[in-house]
């Protein structure tokens, strides 16, 4: 059986409310990733964890050192998981993270976080170039209203539009529980 490894991409405090920049139901998003970690953590498998911290103090949110750039408490690492620290929206860009799963010698991937449109978009792009067979528990994921040429693109339009583009070519899109009763 091959190797299977959960990545929570951005589940910081400043996306949650009172945060600096708060999304769409990342509450019920994290609620979810809790629940896919408790049970990949029950299962032994691979756990690790990215957040985003911006390289200066002037950010418009997870500024360096700020509580708002923390892990929320929901989905906080516990001793020996991987939080892998980037700077970019890839997570693969410029960190050390596909060293970290190769060297639990994974191969498949469940993705959970934030931004949909954004840092798991491009994780999940990257992680399948990279040959990584991945899925999406789309349930456990948060993003925010859009604007596009004057027009308000509603969170939830926004989430379904990059879960179908992700689901036609990249990934397993599917909700926690479909995931969990896969593994």
């Amino acid at each position: 059986m091959s190797k299977t490894a959960l990545l929570l991409i951005d589940f910081q405090n400043d996306y949650f409310e009172g945060g600096k920049w708060q999304l769409n139901e990342t509450e019920a998003a994290a609620e979810k990733g809790a629940v896919m970690l408790a049970a990949f953590r029950e299962k032994g498998f691979p756990v690790v964890h990215v957040r985003h911290e911006f390289p200066n103090e002037d950010a418009p949110f997870f500024a360096p050192g700020s509580d708002g750039a923390e892990i929320h408490s929901s989905v906080a690492a516990l001793p020996g998981e991987p939080v892998i620290t980037k700077s970019q929206i890839n997570s693969f860009r410029d960190t050390n993270l596909k060293e970290v799963l190769d060297a639990e010698n994974v191969e498949n991937i469940v993705v959970v976080g934030a931004m949909s449109h954004m840092c798991v978009d491009a994780a999940v792009r990257a992680a399948a170039d990279y040959g990584y067979q991945c899925a999406v528990a789309h349930d456990a994921c948060a993003t925010l209203d859009q604007e596009f040429n004057g027009i308000t693109v509603p969170a939830k339009d926004v989430h379904a539009a990059f879960m179908a583009a992700l689901g036609f070519a990249y990934a397993n899109v599917a909700s926690t529980n479909e995931i969990l009763a896969e593994l």
